[in-house]
């Protein structure tokens, strides 16, 4: 029986794993009123996720804190990918070094109570500017 429920978990441990929301920074473009900001959210989750929101702090390229921005990318259906824009006002994307995740203020699943996010969250980015944790 012991064995039996073994096997059962390890079977069942990449099926909880496949489970993601990736966050890609797809590109960086500038617009007459500053930086806009390709982003591309795959919920891999089982999920809607009718909350979702990341506060982002957009460094320089020598590492320093130019400003702090918080989106609101939801909803983001299920098992699919959705692009996203958001602008960076006042900035060029040349002056932007890099974008930090450094908080998620929320991630709400439909019907359901608030995740930890930063769990199953996996982060790139295609940009000149890397988004990292």
């Amino acid at each position: 029986m012991i064995k039996r429920l073994t096997l059962l978990a390890l079977l069942a441990a990449p099926m909880a794993q496949a489970q993601s929301l990736t966050v890609e920074l797809n590109k960086l473009e500038d617009v007459e009123t500053g930086c806009q900001a390709f982003f591309l959210f795959q919920n891999g989750l089982e999920q809607n996720l009718t909350g979702f929101e990341m506060s982002l702090a957009i460094l320089s390229p020598d590492s320093i804190i130019d400003r702090l921005l918080t989106i609101d990318a939801a909803p983001l259906p299920a098992q699919r990918t959705t692009l996203k824009l958001f602008e960076i006002p006042g900035t060029q994307c040349a002056a932007i070094g890099e974008v930090l995740l450094h908080d998620i203020p929320a991630c709400t699943p439909q019907n359901g109570e608030e995740l930890d996010c930063f769990s199953f969250l996996d982060l790139n980015s295609r940009a000149s500017a890397p988004l990292v944790k």
